[in-house]
């Protein structure tokens, strides 16, 4: 992607965003044009200042946006909403003359809270909403955005709240399963075990394991399912390693302390870990994951390291403290905002923008959004050293013609 200012005509293929030595962040809309308003969806928002805005305000631009956070919800929901704030706020800082506003409002994490918030924010004019956090208020929010033509990008990964105009920016499990299996199965992995918690993500995981091993032509030798307890875990560990032979490769998509207990127990009841691969999910990128012996030559999908590991750098910086996993999408939507007000045209946030086929790259990697609400990526593959993990695979930088 070009790193200069592009010229007029170039504007209309291209949309980058450069920022030199402050960020690593290039947005990116790659062979879009920006005709008209969009068909289908939200309609499009009168452009306007609105009501005097209230409360928590970040930046001074000309056009205002929401962002919605569950800030008096208590516990950990409050937390990330700080980090979120703290995120949207160094987005700011990093996009030189960014011609944003942002009206931070509150939803207590409730749909009476998301709708208040949501009606609050548009009536102040608001032409786009990120957020809310969670899948309760987010359909809250949904109500007045679709009647006063504004789209929502929201944190949740909760597929049943996309819809066209409400967009998941989140990292859905689908995507990591997508990667990590195609990538295995480029490298020669093509019967595949699985063993998956016994929950709702669990369920997710296996859905899209099974569908991508069709696609990727793998195949599908077994799958354990295990609840919490260490028994059940340990029995079904040992039903996937008695498969031996038969299998090349074990998908272990849990967080990375119950991963390393799985892999161990399978590799206590025989499984031959110089034989076999261990897959991950995201949920095995933290440091604490990364030390574990367990998980040693395993691979797993991540967003960037190099635009995701410049972000927390510069967090740190600012705020004093790491942020959480969830702070870099704050940072990532803003910073689309602000792309898009500075060359999307008078009406930034149109579908036929919002839903660029080549869609944007930023921070986290590659992403777009699809017609139906929900989001792809361009992830890398990371294995798996002493105490780190190094990539394999590097995250592509523009999604496939014709997908």
């Amino acid at each position: 992607m070009p790193r200069h200012a592009p010229s007029s005509a170039a504007r209309r293929r291209f949309l980058t965003l450069a920022l030199g030595s402050a960020s690593t962040l290039t947005l990116a809309a790659c062979g879009s044009t920006f005709p008209g308003a969009g068909s289908g969806g939200f309609a499009d928002p009168t452009p306007g200042v609105g009501e005097a805005a209230s409360g928590d305000v970040i930046g001074a631009g000309s056009v205002r946006i929401a962002l919605i956070l569950p800030k008096s919800a208590g516990g950990q929901s409050a937390q990330i909403a700080g980090q979120l704030r703290n995120a949207a706020e160094l987005a700011l800082k990093d996009f030189p003359g960014a011609d944003v506003q942002i009206l931070v409002k509150d939803d207590a994490g409730t749909t009476e809270g998301g709708q208040k918030a949501a009606s609050d924010a548009i009536a102040e004019g608001a032409q786009l909403i990120i957020g809310p956090l969670n899948a309760v208020a987010a359909r809250g929010a949904a109500g007045p955005a679709r009647a006063g033509g504004v789209p929502v990008v929201t944190f949740t990964t909760d597929t049943s709240v996309a819809s066209r105009g409400v967009y998941l920016i989140g990292f859905l499990p689908n995507a990591d399963v997508e990667r990590i299996v195609s990538y295995a199965a480029s490298q020669n992995r093509k019967s595949m075990a699985a063993i998956v918690p016994d929950d709702a993500y669990g369920m997710v995981v296996e859905a899209s394991f099974r569908e991508q091993a069709a696609r990727s032509g793998v195949r599908v030798v077994g799958v354990e399912r295990y609840k919490g307890d260490p028994i059940d875990m340990q029995a079904k560990a040992a039903a996937v390693a008695k498969l031996g032979a038969s299998i090349d490769s074990v998908f272990v998509p849990d967080a990375g302390s119950n991963a390393a207990q799985v892999i161990q127990s399978m590799v206590s009841a025989g499984l031959d870990r110089s034989r076999v691969k261990f897959l991950g999910s995201g949920r095995w990128n933290d440091p604490a994951s990364l030390a574990l012996p367990g998980l040693s030559g395993g691979w797993f999908p991540a967003v960037d390291p190099t635009g995701a590991g410049g972000f927390k750098g510069r967090y740190q910086t600012s705020y004093g403290q790491a942020p959480g996993p969830l702070a870099i999408l704050g940072y990532e939507a803003v910073f689309l905002a602000a792309g898009l007000v500075r060359n999307a045209g008078s009406r930034p946030f149109r579908d036929d923008v919002l839903l660029s086929r080549n869609g944007f790259l930023g921070v986290t990697g590659l992403f777009r959004f699809k017609p139906d609400g929900l989001s792809e990526r361009g992830l890398a593959v990371m294995e798996v050293g002493a105490g780190s993990a190094k990539t394999i695979s590097a995250a592509p930088k523009q999604f496939s013609a014709g997908t």
